[in-house]
């Protein structure tokens, strides 16, 4: 049996900038924090809403040490480590396994379209030079790769791949992943505005940035879930669909920041070129988290 170190609701803190456009690391601790005794089951800091890209390599280390540091093993830790080059990817992967994380998610990032063959050779040279489990994260939107059902089941022939990210939108895909992978494979939902289909269709765990905001809705969706309780998980997933689907258009770190600084909690500042939500979009998002 693989190595499945995540299940349920598996949160994203954003990455928080100072009025001088340094990384806030005393408001990030504070972030992840609220995260862990909210109830999260594992914390994923350096993806997406973490902007990742947009980081230094000497920003990424603080973060990924911040999170080991205030984490101090209540629940597993996802670091994200996708770099454009392997020999990068590879260099933050091996810092995330020294400084004591559970596990590495990676996409693809890509300039000039990468074969499949090139995916599958930049996977299994970061997955030999660490030894913890890695997440495949397929994102096309953000990283550029689209990664076939067909790719990552090969993907998954490297022993320590043992989780997938799926964040196309495609639910289709990931009935194929449970139907062709079996239960020794974990996937996950990464598109927020599914996470009931997802989880209908077999998924270990929801990879979201909304438990910022409703931890208590995210969780009650899992827990109706492993219930089986389809009623109460329709219901609970209807109360916050308005605010998945806002989140999503409005791009994570934007919405996240303002739904933070909206319900009390300091959200930091963006880095350019990201810039906060307007007036009317910041107006939007307050109805939605009221009626949410």
């Amino acid at each position: 049996m693989k190595n499945i170190p995540f299940k349920g609701i598996i949160s994203y803190p954003i990455t928080p900038f100072d009025n001088n456009d340094r990384v806030d690391i005393p408001l990030f601790k504070k972030l992840v924090e609220r995260l862990v005794t909210t109830g999260s089951h594992g914390i994923a800091p350096l993806g997406s809403t973490g902007v990742l890209p947009y980081l230094t390599d000497e920003e990424k280390e603080a973060v990924t040490e911040a999170t080991m540091q205030q984490v101090a093993g209540r629940i597993p830790t996802l670091v994200g480590v996708s770099n454009l080059t392997t020999e990068r990817t590879v260099y933050h992967a091996k810092f995330a396994e020294n400084a004591g994380a559970t596990a590495v998610m990676i996409i693809p990032m890509s300039y000039w379209k990468l074969t499949d063959d090139e995916i599958l050779k930049h996977y299994d040279t970061v997955a030999s030079k660490i030894s913890i489990t890695i997440m495949a994260y397929n994102n096309p939107a953000t990283g550029g790769v689209d990664m076939s059902p067909a790719l990552l089941k090969r993907l998954l022939e490297i022993p320590n791949i043992t989780m997938i990210k799926e964040s196309t939108g495609d639910v289709q895909r990931m009935h194929y992943l449970r139907r062709e992978l079996g239960d020794e494979i974990a996937f996950y939902n990464g598109s927020n505005p599914l996470a009931l289909a997802a989880f209908a269709a077999g998924a270990t765990g929801w990879c979201t940035a909304a438990a910022n905001l409703i931890p208590k809705l995210n969780l009650d969706l899992y827990k109706a879930i492993q219930n089986n309780d389809l009623s109460t998980a329709q219901d609970v997933f209807l109360q916050q669909l308005d605010l998945l689907k806002f989140i999503v258009t409005k791009g994570l770190p934007r919405a996240i920041k303002a739904g933070l600084d909206l319900i009390g909690e300091q959200g930091g500042q963006l880095r350019g070129p990201l810039q906060p939500l307007t007036t009317s979009e910041i107006e939007q998002l307050d109805l939605i988290l009221k009626a949410t």
